[in-house]
């Protein structure tokens, strides 16, 4: 399995949590039963394949810290998206841009770059040309937005 269709499955477990209010670890177990998983193949492409350890850990990890972290990166979006109220966000775009910026924060192994292209790239599959370019609008002011603190830090 590939990271991408390991943020996929995250995006899909992040979505998930936001109807059924599961503990991370509950909605991540839930999804991987041996006996649930292999039927979803059917529905998704994504599923074709279980992730690996490495990358199960990845998705743990995004699950667990979106879960952790939801109301500041709805604040996030929220100042990002201007003109837009949050409750006229698709679910699935907040979920996509909620793993985004919890990349872009707090996982130093995802590029911004990759974490911005990957949001794009599953906007689009699953809500629309439009909405990648939205997706893409919003996490690029985003990104932007980090990088004169981050030059402040190594100055001082």
């Amino acid at each position: 399995m590939r990271r991408g269709d390991a943020r996929e499955l995250a995006v899909h477990l992040i979505y998930g949590r936001d109807f059924t209010g599961d503990e991370p670890e509950q909605a991540v177990s839930a999804l991987l039963d041996k006996e649930y998983y292999p039927k979803l193949a059917k529905e998704n492409e994504v599923y074709a394949e279980r992730p690996s350890r490495a990358q199960l850990h990845y998705i743990d990890t995004v699950v667990a810290g979106v879960a952790n972290r939801e109301g500041e990166l709805n604040d996030q979006i929220r100042k990002f998206s201007i003109g837009w109220d949050i409750s006229r966000i698709s679910r699935l775009t907040r979920c996509v841009l909620q793993l985004a910026m919890f990349e872009i924060l707090y996982m130093e192994d995802i590029p911004t770059g990759v974490a911005v292209s990957e949001a794009v790239r599953i906007a689009k599959k699953y809500d629309g040309d439009d909405t990648g370019a939205f997706v893409n609008g919003i996490l690029g002011s985003f990104a932007r937005s980090l990088v004169p603190s981050a030059e402040a830090e190594a100055n001082s």
